[in-house]
């Protein structure tokens, strides 16, 4: 028996869910493991990744990814998984990579793909980089999708202390919250530069797929005072046209984040994102066989 590739853990992942109970993923992980590849030998069982996870439970949990963004599975609390109306109607069938793609998939990874020059569409024409860049791409694409999903789902008071501390970490001054109750539409107050000499407001909107519109930019610019012209406005969702035009016709200079473009930032700024495995890839030191 060979370790199953990513894919081929779909229709294991939802039989061992099939009962509709909550389960902690590791545990879910781990009775996938039990039932199905049991006959695996130990050092199957304990083959590891290049970054040193085990593969098998690394499988299970791309398998569970995929399941995720098709809505086979959703998860209901932090660190949870339950299968949905959808999971279960198709628990009788060879769930494909090509179906669950297929059925009202998010393609996480497609604007990667377009930033990505080195993606091939003939993976034998592909060079070791190529592949090493492509999946490297996919998985921040997933990274990401899933780091969005978190802030639609967090505390509102919550996700406006991350916004601030982001703007924190992207070189603005000092951050003031305001009181979460009265203020007038302003979240908090960070400081252009690290002296304070001119303050820049913030609004934030955590939103789930609700637009910000014109008239939540027009409360916005209303609420700063006269000692700033400046603000920005961020969301979990988009802007409509409406409010981008106000933004932009608006005597304030006024920044608009979207979802897409917040987690860009918070990736970049590794604000609620950790490194969890660094590879290094060698190469042939040309000089040292100089003097053959």
């Amino acid at each position: 028996m060979e370790i199953p590739k990513f894919h081929e853990t779909f229709n294991p992942i939802l039989k061992i869910l099939e009962n509709g109970e909550i389960v902690h993923h590791r545990e879910m992980i781990k009775n996938v493991i039990k039932k199905f590849y049991s006959n695996l030998t130990e050092e199957q069982l304990n083959q590891k990744t290049k970054s040193g996870d085990i593969l098998i439970q690394n499988r299970i949990a791309w398998g569970k990814s995929y399941l995720k963004k098709g809505g086979y599975i959703s998860f209901p609390k932090r660190g949870m998984v339950q299968i949905t109306e959808k999971g279960k109607n198709v628990i009788s069938e060879n769930l494909t990579l090509e179906k669950v793609q297929n059925n009202d998939f998010l393609d996480f990874y497609s604007e990667e793909k377009l930033k990505s020059q080195s993606e091939v569409s003939d993976i034998e024409k592909a060079t070791p980089q190529d592949l090493i860049d492509s999946g490297f791409h996919k998985i921040e694409a997933e990274v990401k999708n899933e780091l969005l999903e978190k802030l639609k789902n967090i505390d509102p008071f919550y996700f406006e202390k991350v916004i601030l501390i982001l703007l924190n970490k992207m070189g603005y001054g000092d951050f003031k919250e305001t009181a979460k109750t009265g203020d007038g539409g302003i979240d908090g107050i960070i400081n252009q530069d690290k002296l304070g000499l001119e303050k820049i407001y913030i609004q934030a909107k955590r939103y789930g797929e609700n637009k910000v519109r014109e008239k939540d930019i027009r409360n916005f610019i209303g609420a700063m005072s006269g000692d700033t012209l400046k603000g920005v406005f961020v969301t979990t969702s988009s802007f409509d046209n409406g409010a981008v035009k106000k933004a932009t016709e608006a005597h304030h200079t006024i920044i608009l984040i979207d979802g897409n473009r917040l987690v860009e930032l918070m990736h970049q700024y590794n604000v609620g994102v950790q490194v969890s495995s660094t590879y290094e890839v060698k190469e042939i030191d040309l000089d040292f066989f100089e003097g053959e």
